[in-house]
C-alpha cells in the first residue's frame, strides 16, 4: 500500500491591524472614534421572546483611523475612491518587506529600496515604529519616504506600498509628495500597519481589503499577511 501523502501546513496568518477601541487616537488633532450601542441588550428585552436579547452597535468614525488603505480620492479630485479597488489591487498580492529598523535617519530614500524587487507586489516598510502606538511618541517624528523614492518604487512596478508609521510623508511637508506620487499612480497605500517583525522578508501574501463604501478616499482595512510554512 502507498504511503500516504503527507498533508500539507496549514499556513500562519499575521494580523497586521490595529484594534480599533473607542477614543483611540489614531493622529494626533483627528477626532476619535465613538463606539456604542444603538440597541442594548436590556433595550432590545422589550423587542423579543423573554430570553433573547440583540445588541445592535453604533460607530463614528473617521475615515483615517486604526490601520487604512488610501486611494486616490484621498490626494485627488475625481480620482477612484476605496469602493473602486478591485480585490486584485488590495487582496491576495505578494509580498516583500523592507526592513528600516536600523535606519540612520528618519526619511526613507532611493537607497532603501533599490535592491527591492517590487514590480507587481505589496512593498511593506518595516520601521518599528508600531512599537510607539498608543503613545505620544507615535505622533511626532516617525520615519516616512521620501518622493524620490516613492518615484522609484512606481518606475519598479510596486502593487501596493504600506508603512508601519505614522504617515507614508513627513507631517511637516504640506505637499505630501509620497501620497501625490503613489496616489496619482493609482497604487494604494497602507498606514499604521503593525506587526512587521513577525513576517518574513518574502514567500507571503498580503490582504488590506476596505468594504466597498463609495465616496471614500480612506478606509480602516483588516490587514493581514498569509505565511505559507516551508516542509
Amino acid at each position: 500500500m502507498p504511503p500516504r501523502p503527507r498533508p500539507r501546513p496549514r499556513p500562519r496568518l499575521v494580523d497586521l491591524s490595529h484594534e480599533i477601541e473607542h477614543g483611540m487616537v489614531t493622529y494626533p488633532g483627528l477626532p476619535t472614534p465613538a463606539i456604542g450601542d444603538w440597541l442594548s441588550r436590556a433595550a432590545s428585552e422589550t423587542r423579543y421572546a423573554p430570553g433573547t436579547t440583540f445588541q445592535i452597535g453604533r460607530i463614528d468614525l473617521l475615515a483615517n483611523t486604526g490601520t487604512y488603505i488610501d486611494a486616490p480620492f484621498h490626494r485627488y479630485d475625481g480620482g477612484k475612491d476605496v469602493g473602486d479597488y478591485p480585490l486584485e489591487a488590495v487582496a491576495d498580492l505578494d509580498g516583500v518587506v523592507v526592513r528600516a529598523t536600523e535606519r540612520a535617519a528618519r526619511a526613507l530614500d532611493v537607497d532603501v529600496f533599490r535592491r527591492v524587487a517590487a514590480r507587481g507586489k505589496a512593498v511593506l516598510v518595516h520601521t518599528g515604529w508600531d512599537a510607539h502606538w498608543r503613545t505620544e511618541r507615535y505622533g511626532s517624528g516617525h520615519p516616512f519616504i521620501t518622493r524620490a523614492a516613492a518615484e522609484h518604487l512606481v518606475a519598479a512596478g510596486v502593487a501596493l506600498v504600506g508603512i508601519d508609521s505614522l504617515n507614508i510623508d513627513d507631517a511637516s511637508d504640506g505637499s505630501r509628495p509620497a501620497h501625490t506620487v503613489l496616489l496619482g499612480a493609482g497604487i494604494p497605500i497602507v498606514e499604521h500597519l503593525c506587526r512587521l517583525g513577525d513576517v518574513p522578508d518574502t514567500g507571503f501574501r498580503f490582504y488590506a481589503v476596505p468594504p466597498r463604501v463609495k465616496g471614500m478616499g480612506s478606509f480602516p482595512v483588516r490587514a493581514f499577511a498569509v505565511v505559507r510554512e516551508r516542509q
